[in-house]
């Protein structure tokens, strides 16, 4: 199979090369008619056949891709295959990219022949120089619930947007652009570039984008840079993760990242957020920002799950947050006035429960919202948090210790009795009541049992590398031996604290 390129305009741009190619070709595909290389082939008696009908027939571009590859690579099984598309093969020809795919799968090889893109008659009938840098976006990527590059726009240098082939595609075009341009913003569209008697070039404002009626499948538009952008721009925008996901989700991706669901990924969800913390703990910050990525995929990994599924993508949990913050933080970005931070949880949860209620959620409890999955400690702790909020709460530590001593009591009581289901409920209430204590001391209780724990944890391998220097082990040792052994532990570690 040969795949050919027929550069931005007439056959005047073809090589004559690719030219011989498809005056000989026995079975030739050109992706769109409506193209003026296409026209003037086809008045020149040259056969092809064309994928006009797909995008009638499919609902979406991703089916018309798939479909257009599917068909490419089974004729190319059965006999000699030429492939041709606008521009340069390599050049926005998503495609290229699924039938190179596909044939690779197939054992089918694949020739690309090179051409004038559509970007060299741009680049000279603006008088670019490109030694700035130059982004190339497709305008259908900015476009309904395909936007996933909004976020990689960078004001900062110049942009081109391709693809803008009506007023409908122009109009989203637009809307997306005004997240980071002024809606005065100037822009020139530019409608085939380099064909004689054809060029159109207009620069307008960007809110005029959509009123032009010239626009067709042959216009794009450039965006100079803006400085002054409504947003920090970061130099890796989200959609980088976003695209490399969609590539090893793809259907000639990576099998296991394709296997995956939102359920199979609940588990690493849960251990890179405890890998944050252990690399937050470690005060290792090139740690942290490591875990942080492995953490951001993960989240990333299952919004790209749901987009697959027409559910929702990246950028709309990014927007989500971001209005979610900013709607619940009216003494920054509003009008109210707080001076402390308990004013601002009480506007909070205010604020959030005329959310739910907007949505139709009606909470019957206090207590419901809670999420099930939180570990024991912490669900104690916000339980016992949402109940203070009504008064029903301590006065202070005392009451609660009092009670941490009532449970040691009732515990000691029960075990006797050997009811084992007595035994776990009164072990229960005990940690509760420990949680509410620290809670009043004003201590995480998750983190004060993880400090505990390593505690523990220290002092018991010393206890091991002590036996080991001994020629003995801990298993060999008796109670009095081991308790004598956990006593050096802990005045040697606690000494080398001081």
């Amino acid at each position: 199979m040969i795949i050919v390129g027929l550069g931005p305009g007439g056959m005047d741009f073809l090589t004559v090369g690719t030219l011989d190619i498809l005056k000989t070709a026995r079975n030739l595909f050109i992706r769109t008619g409506k193209h003026p290389a296409a026209e003037e082939l086809s008045e020149a008696g040259i056969r092809f056949s064309t994928f006009d009908y797909l995008y009638e027939q499919c609902a979406d571009f991703e089916r018309v891709y798939v479909e257009i590859a599917e068909t490419v690579v089974k004729a190319a099984q059965e006999g000699h295959v030429v492939y041709a598309v606008p521009g340069h093969p390599l050049v926005g020809e998503e495609s290229v990219r699924r039938i190179t795919g596909f044939a690779h799968e197939a054992g089918v090889t694949c020739k690309i022949l090179p051409a004038m893109s559509f970007l060299d008659p741009v680049v000279a009938s603006l008088g670019l120089d490109l030694s700035g840098g130059l982004r190339l976006t497709d305008g259908l990527d900015l476009t309904g619930d395909r936007n996933d590059c909004i976020y990689g726009i960078d004001p900062h240098i110049p942009n081109l947007i391709m693809q803008v082939y009506n007023p409908l595609v122009a109009s989203e075009v637009k809307i997306s652009l005004m997240n980071f341009y002024p809606d005065e913003h100037m822009v020139k569209v530019i409608r085939a570039a380099g064909l004689p008697g054809q060029e159109r070039i207009q620069e307008i404002a960007l809110f005029e984008l959509d009123r032009i009626s010239w626009i067709d499948h042959l216009t794009c538009v450039f965006v100079p840079p803006f400085h002054e952008s409504k947003s920090v721009v970061s130099r890796f925008p989200l959609d980088r993760i976003v695209d490399v996901l969609e590539r090893l989700r793809d259907i000639d991706g990576c099998p296991w990242d394709r296997e995956q669901t939102h359920t199979s990924l609940k588990k690493y969800l849960v251990e890179e957020t405890y890998e944050v913390l252990d690399a937050i703990d470690e005060g290792n910050m090139y740690k942290v920002c490591e875990e942080l990525g492995d953490l951001l995929l993960q989240i990333a990994f299952q919004a790209q799950i749901a987009r697959e599924d027409g559910f929702f993508d990246m950028n709309d949990v990014v927007t989500a947050i971001s209005e979610k913050l900013v709607r619940r933080h009216p003494h920054v970005f509003g009008s109210a006035t707080v001076k402390t931070s308990d004013e601002v949880s009480v506007n909070w949860e205010a604020i959030k429960k005329g959310e739910l209620e907007e949505k139709g959620e009606i909470r019957q409890s206090l207590l419901d919202g809670i999420p099930r999955n939180l570990p024991a400690l912490m669900k104690a702790d916000k339980i016992q948090h949402k109940a203070a909020k009504v008064g029903f709460d301590w006065p202070d530590y005392v009451g609660a210790l009092d009670k941490v001593l009532e449970e040691i009591t009732e515990l000691r009581e029960t075990i006797p009795g050997d009811n084992r289901d007595r035994v776990l409920e009164e072990t229960g209430d005990l940690l509760f009541a420990v949680v509410n204590l620290a809670r009043l001391l004003k201590i995480d209780a998750e983190e004060a049992l993880i400090l505990a724990v390593k505690k523990f944890k220290e002092r018991f391998m010393y206890m091991e590398k002590q036996a080991a220097q001994a020629h003995s082990a801990l298993g060999q040792m008796d109670l009095e031996a081991l308790d004598s052994l956990w006593e050096e532990a802990k005045n040697r570690l606690e000494s080398k604290k001081t």
